[in-house]
């Protein structure tokens, strides 16, 4: 049984209420300056030339753009190597958290109205992204980076036979220090990356990782308006079983 709030009076409830708007407004704020900082963050002229595997073929990075002149990249996990000891990720299908991610993303029309095309990339086979993809039954552009070093370039994977160990910021030193990001000191982490495009030469914006991505979570919008608080991990909610494992989703170390 959750724990109700107190019961108390109209008049009581509309102090506590306004004290609460308050603080409200003070984040709305603090988050509006922050949007204005990262929007004025410099950017780096990306020299590697990508190459991604897609429905249509093989794409450059600046294809991914579909003509548009920003790009936003969800790194969608698919080789998650704690997922897989703990036996919620299947090797053909991709993570239940971002899959709970990419659930919450509406119609992607109105970010192509304003110039933004939004595209998911992952380190798995194109058919093995292609069947997933129409299991969830999605529309958002799919491509498969397998063979390149764009996720770890980007630290979004790591292995380091590959490249140094680096997520969030952190290195390997400070990642392992902590339970809840040791996780990510190898194999594929939750992030999103911005790039822009001057013709076709494409710069690096943004990145952001782990509970970066959050906003995206739209149910978890919602429920932060209700007393009840989030379920701790995906697998917690009555699921169909979409994403094809008997016990439920799992949430992929998300916090």
């Amino acid at each position: 049984m959750m724990a109700l709030p107190q019961t108390v009076s109209r008049q009581e409830w509309l102090a506590a209420r306004l004290e609460l708007l308050e603080r409200e407004k003070e984040v709305m704020r603090a988050q509006d300056a922050v949007t204005a900082r990262r929007r004025e963050l410099p950017m780096v002229r990306l020299e590697e030339d990508y190459v991604f595997e897609g429905p249509d073929g093989k794409a450059r990075l600046v294809d991914l753009f579909e003509g548009r002149n920003q790009l936003i990249v969800y790194h969608f996990m698919w080789n998650n190597s704690a997922a897989r000891a703990r036996g919620t990720q299947a090797p053909d299908e991709g993570c239940a958290s971002c899959s709970f991610t990419i659930d919450g993303v509406g119609r992607l029309d109105h970010l192509h109205a304003s110039d933004t095309t939004l595209a998911l990339v992952s380190r798995a086979p194109l058919e093995a992204i292609q069947n997933f993809r129409a299991r969830m039954g999605w529309t958002i552009p799919w491509y498969s980076s397998a063979g390149s070093t764009f996720n770890f370039d980007f630290h979004a994977t790591n292995d380091e036979s590959v490249a140094p160990v680096e997520f969030n910021y952190k290195d390997k030193a400070a990642l392992q220090l902590s339970p809840k990001t040791a996780f990510t000191v190898n194999g594929d982490g939750q992030a999103i990356s911005v790039f822009v495009r001057d013709g076709d030469t494409v710069f690096h914006t943004y990145s952001t990782y782990g509970r970066g991505t959050e906003f995206m979570m739209g149910t978890y919008q919602f429920l932060d308006l209700t007393p009840m608080p989030r379920p701790r991990y995906v697998n917690q909610w009555p699921y169909h079983d979409t994403y094809g494992s008997p016990a439920g989703p799992s949430h992929c170390a998300h916090h």
